[in-house]
């Protein structure tokens, strides 16, 4: 069963917040530690998700959202975070739709193919 979204507070949590906040000034930043849901074992912070609305999106398609996004993260994304799910917003959207899609449950990536390697072995 896939664990809980926590808010993110450990280092890696702190320094994504703090790299978003200089490069974005952002309105409203969210920052979850996903970790447990795809099997992380406690403080591995592997897998985030972010939510950040930013005027600086204004007439960007969301490919460039995302882009400047891992660009304000990319030592991370070259280290220790695995994956990253981003809703990039500007003010007035998040006015009209103050909140994000729920992000979906994990397949287990390996996991899932060493289970079925095995099963197909037997």
């Amino acid at each position: 069963m896939p664990g809980p979204v926590l808010a993110a507070a450990g280092p890696l949590a702190r320094a994504i917040r703090s790299k978003l906040d200089a490069a974005l000034q952002p309105t409203h930043l969210q920052v979850l530690d996903e970790t447990p849901r795809h099997g992380g074992p406690p403080g591995a912070e592997t897998h985030f998700s972010v939510v950040v609305v930013s005027e600086r999106f204004a007439g960007l398609p969301p490919l460039q959202r995302h882009r400047l996004v891992h660009a304000a993260l990319s030592a991370e994304l070259a280290g220790p975070l695995h994956a990253l799910a981003i809703v990039a917003r500007t003010p007035q959207q998040w006015e009209t739709l103050p909140s994000a899609p729920q992000t979906p449950p994990c397949l287990g990536g390996s996991k899932r193919e060493r289970g079925n390697q095995a099963a197909g072995d037997q």
